[in-house]
């Protein structure tokens, strides 16, 4: 099996996934936009290269990029050159454009496998991601090196081209719904004198735990460093891109609608590279510097 990879998009995630198949004994070559991008790579032992042209033809390929509209004019670039195997776009896109992608590139005989991940910059740099994987039964076999390199076989086969990035659009508006229901219960808790900490460790161990309550708050908004890596904007993007595509099929979720207005919100409060976890600025000011400045 060939163990030659390339990279394209080298920024936290990306940069992380690059490193790790190359730790793993992957032959990687990177791409990226960003000089500073390419540099940082560079300094982790990942061969860079200017352009995206000269990837196309590498066996495997792991796509890591901003937006779906990013994806559609890469993947025609990639597949100018034969001698591609497989495309894992771990992308968090939209169902439409992994369809037509995975069809351009059935065309010339070629997998494409929508992954997107969840496990953030130290899962990826583990090589232990979660990946929602939408593909054809050929499609996932021809990825599957690439995926158990990424995942470590954490991943799941969720149908046809487009279902993995209907499966992660969904997982992160419930993350964005609990951000803001956990900060608004928690401020509840602080408003009658419990301490928000024990609060949600309290909440954490019954029913209406979860990695927010057990986790997130504890650890990014409580103690106030608000480090979790990942940004607003692009949280605010996956919502409302899951209520985007739930409308497409005829759906109106109400709750989740609700939850991505408080999202776009704190967007125009806070700016694109925030950290995601300060939503809780907005949703439960007391919790924060804000609530106590003004206290």
């Amino acid at each position: 099996m060939s163990k030659h990879i390339a990279v394209v998009g080298l920024g936290s995630m990306g940069g992380a996934m690059a490193t790790a198949l190359h730790r793993a004994g992957w032959q990687v070559h990177g791409h990226d936009t960003s000089p500073a991008a390419r540099s940082a790579a560079e300094k982790e032992g990942v061969h860079t290269v200017d352009s995206l042209d000269q990837l196309a033809g590498t066996p495997y390929v792991v796509l890591s990029l901003p937006s779906a509209g990013v994806v559609e004019a890469t993947v025609p670039t990639l597949l100018a050159r034969p001698g591609t195997l497989a495309i894992v776009d771990t992308t968090t896109s939209q169902p439409a454009t992994s369809a037509a992608c995975a069809s351009l590139a059935a065309e010339k005989g070629v997998a494409f496998v929508d992954a997107p991940v969840s496990g953030g910059r130290a899962g990826a740099l583990a090589g232990r991601l979660t990946a929602f994987v939408g593909a054809t039964s050929d499609a996932l076999d021809a990825a599957r090196p690439v995926l158990d390199a990424l995942t470590d076989g954490q991943y799941r086969h969720l149908g046809d081209p487009g279902s993995g990035n209907v499966v992660k659009l969904l997982n992160n508006v419930l993350a964005a719904v609990n951000l803001v229901s956990v900060g608004e219960a928690l401020a509840v808790a602080k408003a009658y004198g419990v301490d928000p900490a024990a609060a949600a460790a309290g909440i954490s161990g019954a029913s209406g735990g979860s990695k927010v309550s057990a986790a997130m708050y504890p650890d990014w908004v409580l103690t106030g460093t608000y480090d979790s890596g990942f940004a607003l904007g692009l949280m605010a993007r996956d919502a409302a891109l899951a209520v985007e595509t739930a409308g497409q099929r005829g759906e109106t979720p109400q709750l989740l609608a609700a939850a991505s207005s408080r999202w776009q919100e704190a967007l125009a409060a806070l700016g694109p590279g925030a950290d995601f976890t300060e939503i809780a600025r907005t949703v439960a000011p007391s919790l924060t510097d804000e609530g106590t400045a003004a206290a």
